[in-house]
């Protein structure tokens, strides 16, 4: 599906998304692997939840459109809070993995009144000292790979087995992380977080190097009232490596705080 949005600053965007399923409205963020890190998860909530899974392409990931003016997160946000007014999504759950939950963070600050619940996963954006995150643009894919998984074997991308297609489009998806994200944090974030006041879960992978336990703790610690909780068995990539759980884990959290009858509900 696409949708043509015109952000104030910014102009025309053509976004790309998926939907799938019915019931409670979830705007699913991926992160900087692009959105096939987040497809077959996407898909296991939306068969097996009552959830309506919108799940949007950043710009300039995965062969789209990026307008110059399109740069950051805080842009990001904006982008995505206007397709939340364009579908009419009045009570959604936003859900966001490592970049995709900075912008889900970002998206809580000008879109708080539409939002039900936010939930981070492996979440970067604030700077946090004395655990930064790991600099992926200086790593080699088996140096990501071994800090991202906690089966780093089992999961991790042999890229001497990928087309040239392949190849060019993960190389466009890192040049689209390094033009939203390229510093790995905004040194404001972490106090901006304080104005959040959804219900917020923070969930992470206890063998996540790229951003370490510590790093979701202080995230959790910077937004008021919200929940941490860590999954074992899995790293920065929850969803790629324990589906099952992560969906047992945040389920319940999003039916508690989602309303009876959602309005938008698709």
């Amino acid at each position: 599906m696409n949708e043509t949005l015109n952000i104030d600053g910014i102009g025309r965007v053509e976004l790309s998304y998926t939907e799938r399923g019915s019931g409670q409205p979830v705007l699913l963020l991926h992160g900087g692997a692009g959105p096939i890190s987040v497809v077959a998860w996407a898909e296991l909530l939306a068969r097996t939840r009552p959830a309506c899974v919108i799940t949007p392409t950043h710009p300039g990931f995965s062969g789209t459109p990026r307008p110059e003016a399109l740069t950051s997160i805080g842009g990001l946000a904006r982008v995505y809070a206007a397709l939340i007014d364009k579908l009419g999504l009045d009570v959604v759950t936003v859900i966001g993995n490592s970049i995709g939950g900075w912008i889900a963070v970002e998206l809580a600050l000008v879109a708080r009144t539409r939002i039900s619940s936010l939930v981070l996963v492996d979440a970067v954006g604030i700077d946090v000292p004395d655990h930064p995150v790991a600099d992926v643009f200086s790593l080699s894919l088996d140096e990501l790979s071994r800090l991202s998984y906690h089966d780093p074997v089992r999961f991790g991308i042999d890229i001497s087995k990928f087309t040239p297609e392949q190849k060019a489009m993960m190389a466009a998806n890192f040049a689209a992380l390094r033009q939203y994200g390229g510093g790995g944090m905004d040194r404001s974030l972490r106090a901006r977080l304080s104005a959040i006041v959804l219900p917020t879960l923070v969930v992470w992978g206890q063998s996540d190097r790229v951003a370490d336990a510590e790093y979701g703790r202080a995230y959790a610690q910077a937004i008021a009232g919200a929940k941490f909780q860590l999954l074992d068995g899995s790293g920065h990539l929850p969803q790629i490596e324990t589906p099952e759980r992560l969906a047992e884990t945040i389920w319940p959290f999003i039916t508690e705080h989602a309303p009876r009858r959602a309005k938008g509900s698709r």
